[in-house]
């Protein structure tokens, strides 16, 4: 089996809290995996982890089966590493096109070019492109990001990430602050994008996690509660004990 990413005995500690307690995790290639789990589980601090924002106390990362533990942010980045925040992180001035264009001038290293004519960066147009059709937002390639409905801002955050090629994503609550009537839409488009990209994502909507993911793991203060399908998260009563129903699902 080939496993995107992995966690062995994963550890955080603040002083003597405990925020990340001996997580080992496993996501395979192209799962739809998601985190879920009660306020103050740790989820956040493992995706922080996962990406090297935080240093582990102990344990390890490994990415494609390799260990990244030591690796700054920007090169697991460059390894295929890839996140969203639960609060976007967009240039507000700028269309669309014009943020996602600069993503993709950033990983080909020519950022510094960027004031050139639009015309004159040809094929990262083509790609920039391409990503706003995969993400179903080509027809607000020229509208200023401030002005858009946040269901859309945070598809461009996503569209931002893929611009680095990653081979893992991962969404930390991507519909945080969306209405009711966008999240399904923006859901659809995640669920839309090619298997070669693995998806790890956090998010408290019970109903949009279990539509989407096809593994779930459950962390509770810390840890690692269980993992399974759907159906056996939904009927484990250990989970239904201490999240599920504070959640109001099944």
């Amino acid at each position: 089996m080939s496993y995107a990413l992995q966690t062995h005995n994963l550890v955080k500690k603040f002083g003597g809290f405990v925020v990340t307690n001996g997580v080992s995790l496993e996501v395979e290639a192209g799962a739809r995996h998601a985190l879920i789990g009660p306020n103050g589980a740790g989820k956040t601090t493992l995706i922080n982890l996962l990406t090297g924002f935080l240093e582990p106390t102990s344990g390890s990362v490994l990415l494609q089966g390799k260990e990244v533990t030591q690796l700054a942010q920007h090169q697991r980045v460059k390894r295929g590493l890839a996140r969203t925040f639960q609060i976007n992180r967009l240039f507000s001035e700028l269309t669309v096109l014009e943020s996602v264009l600069l993503a993709v001038n950033e990983r080909q290293g020519l950022s510094a070019k960027f004031w050139k004519p639009v015309g004159a960066h040809t094929q990262a147009v083509e790609e920039a492109a391409e990503l706003l059709r995969t993400l179903n937002l080509l027809d607000v390639a020229h509208a200023q990001t401030r002005n858009l409905a946040y269901g859309k801002q945070r598809l461009i955050e996503i569209a931002l990430a893929l611009a680095a090629k990653p081979s893992v994503l991962l969404l930390d609550e991507p519909a945080a602050g969306v209405p009711t009537s966008e999240s399904r839409a923006l859901f659809e488009s995640i669920a839309a994008l090619p298997r070669e990209v693995t998806i790890v994502l956090i998010e408290h909507d019970m109903d949009l996690v279990f539509r989407f993911a096809d593994t779930i793991s459950v962390l509770v203060s810390g840890a690692l509660l269980t993992q399974g399908t759907p159906d056996e998260i939904a009927n484990d009563p250990k989970v239904k004990e201490v999240y599920l129903g504070e959640a109001a699902h099944v």
